[in-house]
């Protein structure tokens, strides 16, 4: 069906022909999308000229602007009469949209392919809500919601093989041609905008989506990949498990999705949600949910260190840009700290103080700021070894006039101060380091994608014994595991250490696309149960 929606309604040639290349394809492709705005804006909008026209613009090109498919996508999408009270016909639209954007961009670089996803997971996530609202008694209903569920986790699976492609031949400021919320009108049916057309991310997301010109695809790509992760996580609450059993299955799953993507930019905007009060997911999760899914986003934030972030690795991603996000993962774990100490979680408090500790994150701080304002750093020079001690020296600096704080955290500086002063009052640093921390735990290094030199790995090995007194959660079970080396107690308990293999790389559009069959929608996820039993090794 997708491929039959492809072919042009219109193949008559225009008499004064010109070629669609250099210069002439630009001008054409910038003309046809401000004419299609305007004829959006009219009170009898006649789309059916543009679809011909933007799918000549869409085939001409190898590799054709995000636009092109974008927009022709959109407009066959609207071309198709919906039975909007029928909720199993809007999950096979759903399922037809999917195999026509992913055909379409067959060709394109893995950012632009997961960019265009973004009106895949708006149409699917209206469907979730409908049905979230809905008892479920009747047979189509429960079928739809189990279509929609199979659905999403193969848009992931998609999403994850492009993933595995070589991010070296991403281009470096590939933005977008026409300004965001201009595309977004094309699958608008009102003037809501942004805010629902990107549902599953914060309003600092949408606000830099809104200004500041043209996007970059990589970044979009990033913050729709965000929004399909937390979708699936969503989804999951509704496996009928026990609580205890779920938030186990969500941690596992999230961390190897996480080290599955690789994407500084998903990454970064899973922070930034994070730094939010309440998750952009309240029409998904009830609050008692939206609570647990915020712990299980903390773990997988901070009690893993993943190696795609490393700055020897991000080389596409402006230092400056580097910066601000150690200094988000910075209080958020110092947020993170304060939420379970207030919350009388001592042990998983002091577990994220010791993994912050004894990351690369603190080190890489220091380096910058000390770069940045001329210090030398100095190796007997003491910054504080908690989230807290290092928040406190960087709020001195700012106090004598140095900015290292981007404007986003520049905004909320006053709660970081209270929340600084009311920790120090309520019990001092010194009182969470005198708490012990059970080996009852699972903390890993994630070296996906890393050289395997053997003087490497003797150096995670080590990094990785430290890194056990760091984390208290992702608890293992108590029979798996071989037995302890001498010195350590055989009462002790077993810590599961997780191998992330989500795939070999590859670089074929082919195999993104053999994700979607003619047939329809595999079933199948990449990426639905990255972890298996089989994966795991217990550390001695």
């Amino acid at each position: 069906m997708a491929l039959a929606l492809m072919e042009p309604t219109n193949s008559t040639t225009p008499q004064s022909f010109k070629p669609l290349v250099g210069k002439n394809y630009e001008h054409k492709l910038n003309q046809s999308i401000q004419d299609l705005l305007a004829e959006i804006h009219k009170e009898t909008p006649n789309f059916s000229p543009f679809t011909h026209i933007f799918h000549e613009l869409m085939q001409a090109k190898l590799d054709p602007p995000l636009e092109s498919i974008w927009v022709y996508a959109g407009l066959t999408f609207r071309s198709r009469n919906l039975q909007k009270d029928d909720i199993l016909d809007r999950v096979t639209a759903s399922k037809d949209l999917f195999q026509l954007v992913s055909a379409c961009s067959g060709s394109c670089s893995s950012s632009k392919s997961i960019a265009l996803l973004a009106p895949v997971v708006f149409e699917v996530y209206k469907v979730v809500v409908e049905l979230l609202g809905k008892d479920l008694v009747s047979k189509r209903e429960r079928k739809a919601m189990r279509e929609v569920k199979s659905l999403v986790g193969v848009i992931l699976g998609y999403a994850n093989v492009c993933c595995c492609k070589d991010s070296s031949e991403e281009s470096i400021g590939s933005n977008l041609i026409a300004p965001f919320v201009d595309l977004v009108c094309v699958w608008m049916d009102s003037d809501d905008g942004i805010g629902s057309f990107l549902p599953l991310v914060s309003g600092e997301i949408r606000e830099r989506l809104s200004v500041g010109g043209c996007v970059d695809v990589v970044y979009l790509a990033g913050v729709v990949l965000a929004e399909l992760f937390l979708l699936e996580l969503c989804l999951k609450f509704r496996a009928g498990i026990a609580r205890e059993e779920l938030e186990k299955e969500l941690k596992i799953w999230a961390v190897g999705s996480i080290s599955g993507f690789q994407s500084f930019y998903f990454f970064e905007t899973l922070i930034r949600m994070l730094q939010e009060e309440i998750l952009p997911v309240t029409s998904l999760l009830s609050s008692e949910d939206e609570v647990l899914l915020r712990k299980v986003l903390y773990d997988a934030v901070i009690l893993v260190e993943y190696s795609f972030l490393n700055p020897e690795r991000v080389i596409n991603v402006p230092t400056e840009h580097m910066k601000c996000l150690a200094m988000a993962r910075l209080i958020i774990t110092h947020e993170a700290v304060e939420f379970f100490r207030e919350g009388g979680n001592q042990m998983r408090a002091i577990s994220y103080n010791n993994a912050f500790s004894s990351s690369h994150l603190p080190s890489q701080i220091i380096k910058w700021v000390t770069n940045q304002i001329g210090l030398e750093e100095k190796a007997n020079r003491s910054y504080g070894s908690s989230p807290k001690a290092l928040i406190k020296w960087l709020l001195n600096l700012e106090n004598q006039g140095i900015k290292v704080f981007d404007d986003s955290i520049s905004k909320r500086r006053t709660k970081i101060v209270l929340d600084i002063s009311k920790a120090d009052f309520e019990q001092p640093a010194s009182k969470l380091e005198d708490i012990k921390v059970d080996d009852d735990i699972l903390f890993c290094i994630d070296n996906k994608g890393e050289d395997k030199d053997t003087d490497e790995e003797k150096m995670n090995a080590s990094m990785s014994s430290a890194f056990v007194s760091a984390a208290h959660t992702m608890k293992s079970t108590e029979n798996e595991g071989r037995k302890r080396k001498e010195g350590l107690s055989a009462e002790k308990k077993k810590i599961k250490f997780v191998k992330y293999d989500l795939g070999q790389n590859s670089d074929s559009a082919r195999t993104r696309s053999a994700v979607v069959s003619n047939d329809g929608v595999s079933s199948e996820s990449e990426v639905d149960n990255p972890i298996s039993d089989n994966d795991t090794d217990t550390k001695e």
